[in-house]
């Protein structure tokens, strides 16, 4: 049976190697013959096979070619970051119509920002949810007033078992009591004893001791038709940090997914228009797809560091997306206001379906492999 992870890693592996393309520069000065086919040369590179004539052997030039393999790290990557930002259109076009010497390919940018994206998660806590977070606080307010309440009846109760220490029922009472309260504290992320250590190892208080607990308490139950996908799943939620580990890797070895995902989506838009080929809407899909992880990196490294960047990260992901999505449409395609502007609003849709499907994929493979 193929490994899910190590089939992810293998096609993504797969993929960033046939982006690396030759590295090119100053090869330094010819020799007689070609080391590699033995052929006469007269300029840098030789004409039947096109190494270069000059063959380095330093160790700077070893790093030199590392970083000329992955990304062109040269000249070609700061004439591509501008025009990705602020002209998409023109970048795609260009790249579409065969004048590509002087931007680094749009597969080899994709691979190596997806790449650096989850790095930068795996610091910045990016990628960890906080379900603590997603409460409003009106709704943290009546949990926290519930809580008092069945704090302040939980102390009658055990006040009315303490004058009647024979009575099964008011010990039955103290017990169910103590479980509302415990729920409450889950939900508000509180630890019953401050500061007490589990003997799970999850941090008191935590979303990962929630779930755990939610699950261990029967208050969490999967139930999805299929009793050996449950029992997988069940598993999974007592351990969360694991599954999760697991959804990340397999997030960044299936990255790629979301290229056939995307791409479909954005023929649909030019079903009926002749010129444009798959090959055309694959270039604006890998560039779109890397436009859009720079931005997000920049809002995962910001945001920790100016409190007031969250706000302005938000504004900037909600507008700068579709003003992208806009230029680089009407950019590459040649498309009027009109037709680019109605082209941007089912793009934007079509990017929710399309991310959506990539997420469900992504939990599946990585909560089932």
């Amino acid at each position: 049976m193929v490994d899910i992870d190590a089939a992810g890693g293998a096609a993504t592996g797969g993929l960033l190697a046939g982006a690396i393309e030759r590295p090119t520069g100053h090869t330094g000065d010819p020799e007689g013959n070609c080391t590699d086919c033995g052929q006469p040369v007269e300029g840098r590179f030789c004409s039947s096979c096109g190494q270069p004539t000059h063959v380095h052997r330093s160790l700077l030039h070893l790093g030199e070619e590392m970083l000329h393999g992955v990304l062109h790290f040269d000249a070609r990557i700061w004439r591509t970051l501008p025009l990705l930002a602020i002209n998409p259109g023109r970048l795609t076009r260009e790249w579409v119509q065969g004048r590509r010497t002087r931007y680094v390919s749009p597969l080899a940018m994709f691979l190596f920002t997806v790449f650096l994206m989850f790095f930068v998660f795996s610091f910045s806590g990016g990628l960890e949810p906080d379900v603590n977070t997603t409460m409003s606080p009106q709704e943290r307010a009546a949990l926290t007033a519930n809580l008092e309440s069945a704090r302040a009846k939980l102390a009658e109760d055990r006040q009315a078992a303490e004058a009647r220490p024979g009575s099964n029922a008011l010990k039955v009472t103290v017990q169910a009591q103590e479980t509302i309260v415990s729920q409450f504290e889950r939900r508000l992320g509180i630890s019953p004893e401050a500061g007490a250590a589990r003997t799970d190892g999850l941090a008191p208080g935590s979303w990962q001791a929630q779930l755990h607990d939610a699950v261990v308490s029967g208050d969490l139950k999967f139930n999805t038709g299929s009793k050996g996908l449950d029992k997988t799943l069940t598993k999974k939620a007592l351990n969360p940090d694991l599954a999760l580990y697991k959804i990340q890797q397999t997030a960044y070895k299936f990255s790629f997914l979301l290229i056939p995902i995307s791409l479909p989506f954005v023929a649909l838009l030019f079903l009926w228009r002749r010129g444009f080929t798959l090959y055309d809407h694959g270039v604006f899909v890998l560039y779109s797809l890397t436009a859009m992880s720079i931005l997000m990196m920049l809002i995962a490294i910001l945001g920790p560091l100016w409190s007031g960047f969250a706000a302005a990260g938000a504004l900037l992901f909600t507008f700068g997306v579709p003003v992208h999505m806009f230029a680089q449409l009407k950019g590459a395609y040649s498309l009027s206001w009109f037709s680019a502007a109605w082209r941007t609003v089912l793009l934007l849709i079509f990017a929710s379906i399309a991310f959506t499907l990539f997420i469900l994929a992504i939990i599946t493979l990585g909560l089932t492999g």
